[in-house]
């Protein structure tokens, strides 16, 4: 089978077949495939005929043309009709397996049939083939042996045998069957030339038997055969095919085959007809072959300059083509041509990747080949709209594809030569789920959006970055008594009163300016306007849509809010007077001690009603003894504030009984233990200004700091006991105290932990902020004026609290100083 048998293009399909690399018309080779069957036919014909002559002892059936001399030898007859057979076969193109191996056999049998006769020939023996099947009775024709075939016969017939054995095998390449079939035509060729020029020379070599005449055209009717059997490939296919090779062999060939042999007859008639010499017929003949090939020459550079401009043509064109093809390959969108009957001549890579159809599968086929039968027919409207409209047609459509169901844009559109006739049909297929998926998601967040700006609770409204307004709910109706649709287009500092639109707008103005807004809310001294003229205050929540350039305003009515909040702030302010009195209740006015002057400060945290835990005591006891308590209850409000109060009383009784600073807290640590969940940090100093010294006990609590006249402020070093309500009775930590100097001119501070502790900061590292503070503040000045603590005092507080007015915990600071001897602190 030929390899454009394998390959057979698609019915109706009117552009030539591609085999071997060039062009073919298919009815070209239908045709060649039809003289080869024809061929075959003849020679077999010719062969029976001569078969019959044989069988029936015919001799004018052996020698066919009247007159012949030389008969059709019984061998050649039998060998022409198995080739006619086998080369039919061949020629029909698509074969059944057992007609193949049919006609195999019948070439393989000819072949050994010529190479037997051959090797007769050659070693000089008759090996019985020769009268196998008749006895010949035309010997005197021929010389001996009797009955064997001409040595021309027999190489023929030899090369015919191998030539069809090889035309069917597609494997086998065609030239080999076709230059085989060449030399069997060239034999036949060959003893006819003979019979024409009167040449017995060309008719039988030597002296063995001659060809006979029908034989050697039996022999032209196989080679003709074997040359054609597989017109698309090969020699065959360099004359056949429609390009310009094909022409250019077929004038060639037929000019070769026709004039020499016209050439050459017409010199010898002339010569036979003693119109001149022999030698005069030489000159004419080589002068009638210059003559005519000069002509094919200058014929074959006229086709030769055509086929140049038009390889010129064919080379921008194909330049344009790889542009094509480029673009459409590079093109993220699904491309394909067509002509006008539907099949497919071009698809890009986007178009096999989404319909997961090769180009192979598709290329030479109609939609309905090679597509689902929903998308044919859509496919085919879709060309049948585009024919007859004759202009471009775009369509939104959804495809169920292999991958899932995807939305298009189809653009469809002829191809126009340029006379303006449509030749093709181009289509662009663009996908477009993703951006319709986005449309329908857009949508659905709009219509979202819309309802949740309705839905909600306050008047919203949304600007520009110019303040003019873009749309509002229908809340903005009942707010300000205008309807939405006549606010839009309008500036939103319309709703503010008049006196109050300056400022208004400038808030506006500041919050667009900042470089990344954030969402805030605005309740101070704003007002709107009502329809009505009527104003009143309102909170607005300001947002940004920066990506949009828009601002979105939420605005409520807090009138109602304004009048809680004064009562409320009415009803703070009462209890925050209660509680203030309550706490100094508790807490009491310390002595004013002429020997020890003092300056305090107490700041109740803000999220109680101005009570805490936190108490000091100055406690006068005999001589020049004082002692000095300062304490913290944990936790905050009245609960505090009560344990602290009988605190206070305890220690001040224990204190006036003479009690040690230790026996003071293990006395009060007895007492907070009989207390439930209680915890306290507290402090006791006895200042014995006799002895110019002081003894002091700590109960977990922060160390208290002294300032000496001639040094430094820093920190008493005492041991530090557990806090008051830690122990058990079974497993008690002692108490320790420690006496230490105190020269005359030392001033001490006391204070509670909500004056050094912050979130996130070292307590250690604001002790010592405090420690700094206490000695610029009150080095080198008197301590025994009341004045200068009291300046000292505000100076510690401004410095430790950022603001005074926002303290989460309660703070109590005490500044003491120890008079010098003459009721001063030395000068330095």
């Amino acid at each position: 089978m030929t390899r454009d048998q394998q390959m057979p293009g698609p019915p109706g399909v009117r552009s030539p077949e591609k085999a071997d690399g060039l062009p073919f018309r298919p009815r070209v080779l239908a045709t060649a495939r039809r003289v080869a069957r024809a061929a075959a036919l003849a020679a077999g014909l010719l062969g029976l005929v001569s078969l019959v002559g044989w069988v029936f002892g015919v001799d004018e059936l052996k020698e066919v043309l009247p007159g012949e001399s030389m008969a059709m030898k019984a061998n050649t007859a039998v060998a022409l009709v198995t080739l006619g057979f086998s080369l039919y076969v061949i020629a029909r193109g698509r074969i059944p397996p057992v007609a193949l191996a049919a006609s195999r056999a019948a070439a393989v049998l000819v072949a050994l049939l010529g190479a037997v006769t051959l090797a007769e020939y050659a070693i000089g023996a008759d090996l019985g083939i020769d009268e196998l099947l008749f006895t010949d009775d035309t010997v005197y024709q021929g010389t001996d042996p009797p009955g064997r075939m001409a040595p021309n016969t027999t190489a023929a017939l030899m090369a015919a045998g191998a030539g069809s054995l090889c035309a069917g095998m597609p494997r086998v390449p065609a030239w080999v069957s076709q230059i085989l079939g060449l030399a069997v035509g060239a034999l036949g060729m060959l003893r006819l030339y003979g019979a024409a020029y009167g040449v017995p020379e060309l008719e039988q070599f030597g002296p063995y038997s001659g060809m006979a005449l029908h034989t050697a055209a039996a022999l032209v009717l196989v080679g003709t055969a074997l040359f054609l059997a597989r017109p698309g490939e090969g020699p065959a296919a360099l004359l056949l095919n429609a390009g310009t090779t094909g022409a250019l062999g077929r004038w060639l060939f037929v000019t070769v085959v026709v004039v020499p042999p016209l050439l050459g007859w017409a010199v010898l008639a002339a010569e036979d007809a003693g119109l001149f010499g022999e030698r005069l017929g030489t000159g004419l003949l080589v002068f009638g072959h210059v003559a005519v090939f000069t002509a094919v020459i200058f014929t074959t550079l006229a086709v030769g300059r055509r086929v140049e401009v038009a390889h010129a043509r064919l080379e921008w064109r194909v330049r344009q083509n790889d542009l094509l093809q480029a673009f459409m390959e590079h093109t993220p969108a699904m491309v394909f041509i067509k002509d006008l009957e539907g099949r497919f001549l071009a698809v890009n890579t986007t178009f096999e990747q989404t319909l997961q159809l090769s180009r192979e599968q598709v290329l030479g086929r109609r939609d309905q080949d090679v597509l689902p039968p929903d998308l044919s027919r859509q496919g085919r409207a879709s060309d049948l709209a585009v024919l007859t409209e004759g202009r471009p047609v775009q369509r939104q459509k959804t495809f169920a594809l292999p991958g899932g169901r995807r939305e298009f844009l189809s653009t469809r559109f002829l191809l126009n030569d340029v006379s303006g006739a449509p030749y093709a049909l181009c289509g662009v297929y663009i996908d477009i789920t993703d951006r319709v998926a986005a449309e329908r998601e857009v949508r659905r967040s709009h219509r979202r959006f819309l309802a949740l700006l309705e839905s909600a609770p306050d008047a919203t409204l949304i600007t520009d970055g110019d303040g003019i307004v873009v749309m509002a709910n229908q809340q903005v109706k009942r707010l300000f008594g205008r309807a939405p649709a006549d606010l839009v287009g309008t500036g939103v500092v319309g709703l503010v009163p008049t006196a109050r639109r300056r400022r208004h707008h400038a808030l506006l103005s500041a919050y667009l300016r900042l470089r990344d807004p954030k969402p805030t809310v605005l309740d101070r001294d704003l007002y709107g306007l009502r329809g009505d003229g009527s104003e009143f205050p309102v909170e607005v929540s300001v947002s940004s849509l920066q990506a949009e350039q828009l601002v979105v305003l939420t605005v409520r009515d807090i009138t109602e809010r304004r009048r809680l909040e004064a009562e409320r702030a009415e009803r703070y302010e009462q209890q925050r007077r209660i509680a203030y009195t309550l706490q100094h209740s508790l807490m009491g006015e310390p002595p004013r001690l002429a020997h020890l002057p003092c300056a305090y400060r107490y700041l109740a945290s803000v999220q109680d009603p101005g009570v805490g835990g936190d108490w000091f005591d100055v406690i006068p006891l005999d001589g020049h003894r004082t002692g000095v308590l300062i304490g913290d209850v944990m936790g905050r409000g009245l609960e505090a504030a009560a344990v602290m109060g009988q605190l206070r009383a305890a220690s001040h009784a224990l204190a006036r009984t003479g009690a040690t600073p230790s026996g003071l807290m293990s006395a009060l640590d007895a007492f907070v233990g009989d207390l439930a969940d209680q915890l306290v940090t507290s402090v006791y100093l006895v200042l014995d200004q006799g002895r110019h010294e002081v003894t002091l006990c700590s109960a977990g609590h922060l160390p208290v700091i002294a300032l000496p006249p001639d040094g430094p402020a820093c920190l008493l070093e005492a041991p530090v006991g557990v806090p008051l309500g830690v122990n058990d009775a079974g497993h008690a930590v002692p108490f320790q105290e420690a006496t230490m100097p105190l020269p005359p001119g030392t001033a001490l501070v006391l204070y509670t932990d909500g004056l050094v502790e912050r979130p996130g900061t070292d307590i250690e590292a604001q002790v010592d902020v405090l420690t700094h503070t206490v000695d610029d503040a009150l080095k080198g000045v008197p301590v025994d004026d009341p004045g200068i603590l009291d300046q000292a005092a505000d100076r510690l507080i401004r410095t430790l609290i950022v603001d005074a007015d926002a303290s989460d915990d309660d703070v109590t600071l005490l500044l003491l100083g120890v008079p010098g001897p003459e009721g001063s602190v030395p000068r330095p």
